[in-house]
C-alpha cells in the first residue's frame, strides 16, 4: 500500500483560503467526510481539538499535520489543503501554514496503515517536495508529486539498508525519537536526526518508538560504540541500556528543529553520563528543571495514580448513603441494609488505599521501582497514625497524619530511596542482584518506618489543626474558601490549578469533617461550569458563534453536568482572553453560592448525576445554574458578533 493509497482525490483542497487556525481544521475535517474517512465528525473533530490542546502540530517551515486516532474514523485515510497566503497554526518557528494534511487513524489501527502514515511524515521533511506539493494545480499532478517522493524515498531506503548490512562500522550517534500519539512527530524528528547528521559528514541512526511500536531498534553493540545518545521524546523511554554512556534528553520538537544543536551536543561532550543506577527517566529535558517543577512531577504522578480509588472509591461510598434508610440507626448511616452496607464496604477499601498509593507512586517517581514498596509503606503507617509513642503508651490515641504525612512519606521514601542507592554502590558487583529483591526494600522499609514512627505525631497535630481550622470556619470564610477553590477549577481546566483544587477537596473529603464535604461540593460545582457555560451562550447566544461551534456546544451540556471541565478546552484555547475570565468568575460565583448554603459532597465525582446523595441538593443545583448563566453571560457579552 501506498500513501496514495489512502489520499482521495476528493479530500484534497488546493488553492484554499481560511480565517484563522480552527477554519482550517474545520476545512480538512470536512474534507474526511466527503471521502467516507469518518463516521462522527464531532467526535473526530474534539480528539483533533483534544491532540492541538496538547500541543501545536504546526511544525514551522510552512507545514501542519493534525491528526487523531479515534473510534469516530471509519477508515484510515488523509485530508489534503494548500491555502496560498498560509494561516496562522502556532507553528513552532511562527510561520504562517500553508500546507496541510490531516491524519485520520482508527482506534484499532494496525501497523501497517501506521507505516504509511509516517512515510508522509518523513517525506514532509524535504524542502523540495513540500514545495511540488504547494506547487501543483490539480489534485492528479498533487497525487502524482507523492507518488515519485514516496519510490524514491523507498529506493533510498533500501540502499541505505544494504549499506549498512555491508559495511562493519558503527553509528557514531545514536538517537531515540517518540511522541505521545507516535504519529508524526516520532519520525518527523528520526528524519531530520538523520539527515542533519549526513550533511554534516556523520553517521546516525535514530529509533522511533511510535504507534507501531519500537523500529529501527539500537542493538547493543551500537549502544556500546556509539559516542553518545540523542533522546528526543516527550514521553517516558526505558534508558537503563544506555547506562554509562552520554545522554542527551530533550523534548521530540526540538528534534525537528534543532538536530544540529543536538548532535553537536554529543559531539562537543556536553551531554551528561547517564547514572548505571538509572532506570527510567522522563525524557523532558536534559537542562536542570527548576525545583518547583520537580516537586510538581513528582506530585502529580503520586496524584494521577491516587485519584481512580477517589474517585471509584468515593462514588460507591455515595452510593451506600443513597440506599440505606437511616432512620434503622441514624448512628450506622450507610451501613444499616446489607446493600449499603455492600457498597460502603467495596468503596471504603478503594477509599483506603488513597494515601498509600499517592506515597508509593511520589516515591517510585523519584526512585524508579525500588522507591514503590518504600513509599507505599510510609503512606501507610501515615494512614494509621502509627507512632513510637503509641508503641511506649497503649493509651496514647493514634492519628492518621493524613494527606500531608502521605505526602510527606512520598517525598522521604523517594529520596530515602536515592540515598540508599547510591550507598550501595560501594558494595562488591557480587551482591549486584541482591540489591533490588533484599537490599533495598528491607533496609528502606525499615528506614522509612523509623522516619514515619517519629514524624507521625507531628503530621498528625498539623492535620487535626487543619481540620478543627476548617471546621471553625464562620460562613463567610467557608465561602471565600469555596470562591477560590471554585475559581481554581476553571483557570486551567485539568491543569496544575485545577488539580491542585481538586486534589485539595478530595484530601479534605478524606478526613469525613462537614467542613471537607463542603469544599468538595464547591470544587465539584466550580468544575461543571465552564462546559456548561459554552453549552448556554452557544445556544442563546448564536450569533457570537459559527454553525460547527454551536453544533459542538450542545455535548458540553452533558460534560458539563458530569463534571468533565476538559468539554471547554477547544473553546478556551481558541479564544483563551474571552473565554477564561468568564469561566473563572462564573465558577467562583458557583462555588461561594455552594459554600454559602453549606452544600455537602460525599462523592469526589459524578457531577451533577450524585446531587441526590449532595446535602441541600436544591441549592446545589441553583449554585450550579447561577454560575454557569454569570459565565455564560459575560461570555456572550465579551464574544463579538459573528457577520
Amino acid at each position: 500500500m501506498k500513501i496514495t493509497d489512502l489520499l482521495k482525490k476528493e479530500a484534497i483542497k488546493l488553492n484554499a483560503s481560511a480565517t484563522d487556525k480552527l477554519d482550517a481544521i474545520e476545512q480538512l475535517i470536512d474534507l474526511h467526510v466527503k471521502a467516507g474517512n469518518v463516521s462522527d465528525r464531532e467526535e473526530y473533530k474534539k480528539a483533533i481539538l483534544k491532540r492541538e490542546s496538547e500541543g501545536t502540530t504546526g511544525l514551522g517551515d510552512g507545514i501542519a499535520i493534525p491528526h487523531a486516532r479515534t473510534s469516530a474514523v471509519a477508515n484510515a485515510g488523509l485530508a489534503a489543503m494548500t491555502l496560498p497566503d498560509g494561516v496562522d497554526f502556532e507553528a513552532l518557528d511562527g510561520t504562517p501554514s500553508s500546507l496541510m494534511f490531516m491524519i485520520a487513524a482508527p482506534a484499532d489501527s494496525n501497523n501497517f496503515y501506521m507505516e504509511i502514515l509516517s512515510r508522509l511524515a518523513t517525506l514532509l521533511t524535504n524542502p523540495d517536495f513540500a514545495t511540488k506539493l504547494r506547487a501543483a494545480k490539480t489534485p492528479e499532478e498533487f497525487l502524482n508529486v507523492i507518488d515519485l517522493a514516496e519510490q524514491d524515498k523507498l529506493d533510498a531506503d533500501e540502499a541505505k539498508e544494504k549499506a549498512l548490512a555491508e559495511s562493519n562500522e558503527y553509528p557514531e550517534i545514536l538517537a531515540v525519537t517518540a511522541c505521545p500519539t507516535g504519529i508524526a512527530h516520532t519520525y518527523m524528528a528520526a528524519e531530520n536526526l538523520e539527515k542533519k547528521a549526513k550533511e554534516m559528514g556523520i553517521t546516525l541512526k535514530a529509533e522511533t518508538q511510535g504507534s507501531v511500536g519500537a523500529k529501527n531498534v539500537l542493538t547493543d553493540e551500537e549502544i556500546k560504540h556509539a559516542k553518545g545518545i540523542i533522546v528526543a521524546a516527550d514521553k517516558n523511554i526505558e534508558l537503563g541500556r544506555f547506562a554509562g554512556k552520554p545522554v542527551y534528553s530533550t523534548s521530540v520538537s526540538r528534534g525537528i528543529n534543532e538536530p544540529e544543536v543536538l548532535i553537536n551536543k554529543i559531539l562537543n561532550n556536553e551531554a551528561p553520563v547517564l547514572d548505571a543506577s538509572q532506570k527510567v527517566e522522563t525524557s523532558v529535558s536534559t537542562e536542570k528543571d527548576s525545583a518547583w517543577h520537580v516537586f510538581y512531577k513528582n506530585l502529580m504522578n503520586g496524584v494521577s495514580h491516587m485519584l481512580p480509588f477517589v474517585v471509584g472509591g468515593g462514588i460507591l461510598i455515595a452510593i451506600a448513603f443513597l440506599v440505606d434508610d437511616q432512620s434503622i440507626n441514624p448512628a450506622g448511616f450507610g451501613s444499616n441494609t446489607p446493600l449499603a452496607a455492600f457498597f460502603n464496604t467495596v468503596g471504603g477499601a478503594a477509599f483506603g488505599f488513597m494515601l498509600p498509593i499517592l506515597a508509593g507512586y511520589i516515591a517510585m517517581s523519584i526512585a524508579d521501582r525500588p522507591g514503590l514498596a518504600v513509599g507505599f509503606v510510609g503512606g501507610a503507617i501515615a494512614n494509621a497514625g502509627y507512632s513510637f509513642q503509641a508503641l511506649a503508651n497503649p493509651d496514647v490515641a493514634v492519628v492518621s497524619g493524613g494527606f500531608l504525612g502521605a505526602l510527606l512519606a512520598g517525598f522521604a521514601g523517594g529520596y530515602l530511596t536515592l540515598w540508599l542507592e547510591k550507598l550501595c554502590d560501594k558494595l562488591p558487583n557480587s551482591l549486584e542482584g541482591l540489591k533490588p529483591v533484599l537490599i533495598y526494600p528491607l533496609v528502606g522499609i525499615l528506614l522509612i518506618g523509623v522516619f514515619m514512627f517519629a514524624i507521625n505525631p507531628v503530621m498528625a497535630a498539623i492535620n487535626t489543626g487543619l481540620t478543627n481550622l476548617l471546621n471553625s470556619m464562620g460562613t463567610a470564610n467557608l465561602v471565600l474558601l469555596g470562591a477560590v477553590v471554585g475559581g481554581m477549577m476553571s483557570v486551567d481546566m485539568g491543569g496544575p490549578v485545577n488539580k491542585a483544587a481538586y486534589v485539595f477537596g478530595t484530601a479534605m473529603l478524606a478526613e469525613g469533617t462537614d467542613a471537607g464535604k463542603i469544599i468538595m461540593a464547591s470544587v465539584m460545582v466550580g468544575g461543571m461550569v465552564p462546559p456548561l457555560a459554552v453549552a448556554l451562550s452557544t445556544t442563546f447566544f448564536k450569533n457570537r458563534w459559527t454553525e460547527e461551534e454551536r453544533k459542538a456546544g450542545l455535548v458540553n451540556y452533558i460534560m458539563g453536568l458530569s463534571f468533565i471541565s476538559e468539554g471547554a478546552i477547544p473553546y478556551a484555547a481558541a479564544d483563551p482572553i474571552r473565554v477564561l475570565p468568564a469561566c473563572i468568575i462564573g465558577s467562583a460565583v458557583a462555588g461561594a453560592i455552594s459554600a454559602m448554603a453549606r452544600c455537602m459532597s460525599p462523592a469526589p465525582h459524578g457531577g451533577f448525576w450524585v446531587v441526590a446523595v449532595i446535602s441541600n441538593p436544591f441549592m446545589y443545583a441553583v449554585a450550579l445554574l447561577v454560575g454557569s448563566c454569570v459565565a455564560a453571560l459575560i461570555l456572550s457579552f465579551l464574544k463579538k458578533k459573528i457577520s
